[in-house]
């Protein structure tokens, strides 16, 4: 009787328990957030500002900018960055501080930024400030940023 309570309990249980699988390793996650963030800020300094903020961004991305300004989707993020004041400018970056979650999929990165840009007289301005940038991994195993 005993047998038959427990063999179909065990079975149950032995069922429903899934294998564990292994968590990617930390620091090659960490590696390729550094890769992505190096790759974003040479694209932006070669390429242009908007080319590089749309080609890293994910499709639902979203930038906050000046007075609470939320930028939403990769086409629109483009369609700001392509404004003359952008044509002109350049921005630097490099992440202080990476963090990966334990699963791989997401990520955030924090650290100095410097933009500079000239104007029609040539008078040329300089900004620096903080940034923080969050990645999602996508289905096709790129990083691309969600928030920033």
């Amino acid at each position: 009787m005993l047998k038959q309570i427990f063999l179909p309990i065990f079975l149950l249980l032995f069922l429903a328990c899934e294998p564990q699988k292994e968590l990617p390793d930390p620091a090659k996650l960490k590696q390729e957030i550094v890769d992505a963030e190096a790759a974003f800020a040479k694209m932006a300094a070669d390429k242009g500002i908007a080319e590089a903020f749309y080609t890293f961004a994910a499709e639902d991305a979203v930038i906050k900018r000046q007075n609470d300004t939320l930028i939403m989707g990769r086409a629109a993020i483009r369609q700001y960055y392509n404004a003359p004041f952008y044509q002109s400018a350049k921005v630097e970056w490099k992440p202080d501080f990476i963090e990966v979650s334990t699963h791989g999929d997401l990520a955030y990165t924090y650290g100095k930024f410097a933009w500079s840009s000239q104007d029609s007289t040539g008078k040329v301005s300089k900004t620096s400030g903080v940034f923080h940038t969050v990645w999602q991994r996508q289905a096709d195993g790129k990083w691309k940023y969600v928030w920033d």
